[in-house]
């Protein structure tokens, strides 16, 4: 015999509440403790240029940064972020004064049909601040977590060379 549980014997969700700061700005949340930072910042704050591959830590979709530093957003909960600087590609340029790496995408059709475009700025743009924009090679290797289902790896790596000072390979 199989015993159901009553509606007021379910357990409830645990809720964290916190408040997580994106590109500048504070939002407070109260949400499930397993909902991860892809989730809080698609959902609940609207943000959807962090895009959801994966959902495995595997393709770099959903990369964004964290103090600066390059998270692949749908292997963090949100409720670890309390209080931390998140930048989404939301925070990189705008439509009327994009960021230098953007351009140098557009210039060299580092994308194609976008998807992953997001993932992959946020991830060049760490890549640029840890210095590791050497050789075609070392950007490849630190790149690696990206993954682009069209093939546009060699445009993207020629926008990073440029955006990273390399014009004469770049261009």
């Amino acid at each position: 015999m199989t015993m159901r549980a009553k509606p007021d014997e379910l357990r409830a969700v645990p809720q964290a509440e916190f408040t997580l700061r994106v590109n500048g700005r504070e939002y407070p949340l109260r949400v499930d403790t397993r909902v991860t930072l892809l989730d809080a910042l698609r959902e609940q704050l609207g943000l959807t240029g962090t895009k959801k591959g994966c959902d495995q830590g595997t393709c770099g979709a959903c990369t964004v940064h964290i103090e600066g530093k390059r998270v692949l957003s749908c292997l963090t909960l949100a409720a670890q972020c309390d209080g931390r600087e998140i930048t989404t590609i939301e925070g990189v340029g705008t439509e009327h004064d994009p960021h230098l790496l953007q351009e140098a995408f557009l210039r060299h059709d580092g994308f194609q049909c976008g998807y992953c475009t997001p993932g992959q700025i946020m991830s060049a743009l760490g890549l640029l601040s840890e210095g590791r924009a050497g050789s075609p090679e070392e950007i490849r290797e630190y790149m690696s977590g990206n993954i682009c289902r069209c093939g546009a790896y060699e445009n993207i790596v020629a926008a990073i060379r440029e955006a990273a000072g390399d014009h004469d390979e770049a261009l």
